[in-house]
């Protein structure tokens, strides 16, 4: 078996701005350095932004005055198929903290599912960024199990 990591996902926005504040804010991913492509865009880190491996997320914007420099460099792609994730089905991440992020959630009015999985001791979050995109963010069962304890005390 080969030795393999994910690296980054990229997202091509027409939405820049707001799927920059969601990330942020929903995932505490912090704008970061960017090399000079020929088109704009926001680097996304996870972590410490002096290492280019913690910017998990590229986001991609179409500059509508010249789109070439985007055209050129990763091709052309019809504005109408950048809303939902295409054939990719969702993005997942692991998390801790499913009680401030429930509140979270809840603070900035965007509608969530919730799944526990107890075969593997997961707590399922799902929820769509501004792009129509799935985001499942994974907490331990733990942790639901927990809330649910606190929640039936009062």
């Amino acid at each position: 078996m080969s030795n393999l990591s994910l690296n980054h996902f990229s997202i091509r926005s027409l939405e820049i701005e707001k799927t920059t504040e969601f990330y942020s804010k929903l995932l505490g991913l912090t704008v970061g350095p960017r090399p000079e492509f020929p088109f704009p865009g926001v680097w996304l880190y996870n972590g410490d932004e002096s290492s280019w491996a913690n910017a998990v997320l590229h986001l991609i914007a179409i500059d509508k005055n010249d789109p070439n420099g985007l055209k050129k460099y990763l091709g052309e792609r019809d504005p109408s198929s950048l809303h939902g994730s295409g054939t990719v089905d969702h993005i997942a991440f692991f998390a801790n903290g499913l009680e401030d992020k429930i509140a979270l959630l809840k603070k900035l009015n965007i509608a969530y599912r919730e799944r526990t999985v107890p075969v593997i001791g997961l707590h399922q979050i799902f929820l769509d960024d501004p792009n129509g995109i799935v985001i499942e963010l994974n907490y331990p069962a733990a942790e639901k199990t927990a809330l649910d304890a606190k929640a039936a005390q009062g």
